[in-house]
């Protein structure tokens, strides 16, 4: 919830069966196959080059296939997963990349309160302002 409290959301049949996932590294292997690590772990091999590092893939369970994926940008709806703020959903106005700093972004939630947090922790769930996963209220 808002305040960072783990709390249960019932879901419906159709999201039982994808999961989100970060894209922590992406990475080329032996023979130049490109490959992509998971915040969970998951490494997945010969990827589509249009998902970068930071971006949000949806991941069928039963085939372990991506079906879609989520930019990390202006106007997509974020979950911010550390910080103080953990816990709040905003949409993305503005990403500072700061070459050698942390990078640092500003969201604006649903009642206009803007607040700034490291890039490490924003999840993106969805594009422009329709999340892909139930939220608690």
């Amino acid at each position: 919830d808002i305040k960072g409290r783990f709390a249960f959301v019932p879901v419906s049949n159709k999201q039982v069966n994808f999961k989100l996932c970060k894209v922590v590294r992406k990475f080329l292997g032996p023979n130049k196959v490109p490959y992509m690590v998971t915040h969970d772990a998951r490494t997945l091999r010969f990827v589509d080059p249009k998902i970068k590092v930071n971006d949000t893939i949806r991941v069928n369970l039963q085939t372990g296939a991506i079906v879609d994926h989520y930019r990390l940008h202006q106007g997509n709806v974020c979950l911010l997963t550390n910080g103080n703020n953990k816990g709040r959903v905003g949409t993305v106005t503005n990403i500072v990349a700061k070459p050698g700093k942390i990078d640092v972004v500003t969201l604006t939630d649903v009642n206009g309160k803007r607040f700034t947090t490291r890039l490490a922790n924003v999840f993106a769930i969805g594009n422009g302002d329709k999340p892909e996963i139930k939220l608690p209220k």
